[in-house]
């Protein structure tokens, strides 16, 4: 039973999902990041929402948070070139933390660790084969927590969009467009990707996290579905009379710009996923625990957009 959760990275999309959803069902939460000024706009009406600010990479901070909690949510994400140097560590941080609170760990991860795969969905068992520095540190973690002795759950997802995910491949499109200047849209227009709304992603992963039997497993979390660039751009132009054209971003043009900036150069090595997608398959989620949360493109692109034009974004 789940009475209080630690969301580490509460400021993020994903972590700002998690909070919602977690206080929805009733649980006490502490909202733990680095920006208290932002966690304060975020959740500072929540009375189910205990804010502490802090740097997950300062152990005596991460612990203090603990206290108490049941399961930690680990939700951090650090910029791509710092991925070697902070991942590994707050993992460690995580994983000590848990065992003195004697808590559990809900990671969620991403795709990275996949690798390139030439099946059409990708199930959690299949083989884990990364190609990219990224995807090397997203196993390595895997397997820390794996060995590490703590109850943990492993959840995979996609690409995310949704309110407060600002550090998101798609949130530089709907940036512009809410903005009406020229946006970019990242990868082939004709390619079907998975975007995962993180309400949706959050409300997975609690529901995971409140059972018993889905702990010390991978889960996969998908998408609504896969869906071309185009068919997002169509629905941007409805719900926002968007008329400026949209640049396709390619990997000649991300290693261009990434000759003058760092994340941009961290980024040409992940653009295979723009090219060759890894989609995720739900079944094991479906038949051991229920429908998965889908909400449509149409719904969750309104919801993130209309978050976005109230806060300013």
């Amino acid at each position: 039973m789940m009475k209080k959760a630690l969301v580490l990275g509460a400021s993020g999309g994903i972590g700002y999902a998690l909070v919602r959803e977690l206080t929805a069902r009733g649980i006490e939460v502490i909202a733990f990041s680095r920006g208290e000024e932002k966690l304060n706009a975020l959740f500072q009406h929540e009375a189910q929402v205990t804010i502490f600010p802090g740097d997950v990479l300062v152990e005596r901070e991460v612990i203090e948070a603990a206290d108490g909690v049941d399961v930690i949510f680990h939700a951090v994400s650090f910029p791509y070139q710092e991925w070697n140097e902070k991942h590994p560590s707050c993992m460690e941080i995580i994983i000590k933390t848990a065992k003195m609170r004697e808590a559990k760990i809900a990671f969620v991860d991403n795709i990275y660790a996949y690798g390139r795969q030439s099946q059409i969905e990708v199930y959690e068992d299949t083989k884990k084969e990364p190609h990219t520095k990224k995807g090397k540190i997203r196993l390595s973690m895997e397997n820390r927590l794996k060995g590490s002795g703590v109850p943990f759950l492993i959840v995979h997802m996609p690409d995310l969009y949704g309110p407060n995910a600002e550090n998101t491949i798609l949130h530089e499109t709907l940036k512009n467009v809410v903005q009406n200047k020229t946006a970019n849209y990242v990868g082939h227009l004709k390619i079907a990707r998975e975007f995962l709304f993180t309400l949706d992603g959050a409300k997975a992963l609690v529901e995971l996290a409140l059972r018993e039997d889905a702990y010390n497993q991978n889960w996969n979390i998908p998408s609504a579905h896969p869906i071309i660039g185009e068919e997002i751009i169509e629905i941007l132009r409805q719900e926002t009379g968007y008329k400026k054209p949209i640049r396709m971003v390619s990997k000649t043009m991300i290693r261009i710009i990434g000759i003058f900036q760092p994340f941009m150069k961290e980024m040409v090595e992940m653009m295979y996923l723009t090219e060759d997608p890894v989609i995720l398959s739900g079944k094991k989620y479906e038949e051991k625990i229920g429908t998965i949360p889908r909400t449509p493109y149409k719904e969750g692109i309104k919801i993130t957009l209309n978050w976005m034009s109230d806060k300013g974004r």
